[in-house]
């Protein structure tokens, strides 16, 4: 099997005569901790919607483990294994946390909206949703509701509740978005810890969590690719200290 996960080739998305993404040429390793980082407007969202087939490119081509996805569905590419969390996991506050990530693995099973089955019928997905709360450490709270969490612990729930999918790509949008910085660090620690085994593409304004767990780091500016490498060639890079902070001088530890 390839090196190479996902890789998209003169990917391009234009808007009425805008052109938000422009001739991406885009190439994750398997098994990597990918980040995609840019100013505001860089056109970052709109690559990750045209990843998981929210928006069709005006041009281009997208493939997943060798095969073109181009024209795919989004459920197509979740069945294959292409999952998008903070999209797909959006938690129900009412439910617990058990229960929660109970959905995540009925969806998979294709069983989500089988209402007329007893609970007991789903208690045998308790063993494994336990299993996913252990590892974002979230077991010794299986039974509180989730309205009750603080943000960052349900951050680290739809991490949960997008592994119960059982993702082999795993895209996430903005993961440390909103979040102090002791939140940051866990869920940091947390996505570094779940990529074990899996691929992640991220999209993250925080260049601490990007230096920190980033093995590889694509930067976009007016939606092409500006710079691509490991964080201490990217950061050291002149267009993009300019593209960020309007200077070429320092480095790039304090942007966000």
């Amino acid at each position: 099997m390839s090196d190479v996960i996902l890789e998209t080739s003169h990917l391009t998305k234009e808007f009425k005569g805008f052109t938000a993404v422009s001739d991406v040429n885009l190439s994750v390793r398997r098994g990597a901790i990918h980040a995609l980082i840019g100013p505001n407007g860089a056109g970052k969202t709109t690559c990750f919607n045209l990843l998981t087939k929210f928006l069709e490119p005006t041009s281009g081509s997208i493939r997943f483990n060798g095969e073109d996805i181009t024209r795919a569905q989004p459920s197509q590419i979740a069945r294959r294994g292409v999952i998008r969390s903070f999209q797909i996991s959006a938690v129900f506050a009412h439910l617990t946390l058990l229960e929660n990530v109970r959905v995540g693995l009925q969806r998979k099973l294709g069983t989500a909206f089988h209402f007329w089955r007893s609970e007991k019928t789903l208690d045998q997905l308790n063993a494994r949703a336990m299993e996913l709360l252990a590892e974002v450490n979230l077991e010794h709270l299986a039974h509180e509701l989730t309205v009750n969490l603080p943000y960052g612990r349900k951050r680290a729930l739809e991490i949960a509740t997008t592994l119960a999918m059982e993702p082999e790509l795993m895209l996430l949008d903005e993961p440390t978005q909103g979040m102090g910085h002791e939140d940051v660090d866990r869920v940091t620690q947390l996505i570094k810890k779940v990529s074990a085994g899996r691929t992640i593409l991220m999209v993250e304004h925080n260049m601490k969590v990007v230096s920190s767990i980033a093995d590889c780091i694509t930067v976009l500016q007016r939606g092409a690719v500006l710079a691509e490498g490991p964080y201490a060639e990217v950061s050291s890079n002149a267009k993009v200290m300019e593209a960020y902070m309007g200077t070429t001088d320092g480095q790039l530890q304090g942007a966000h």
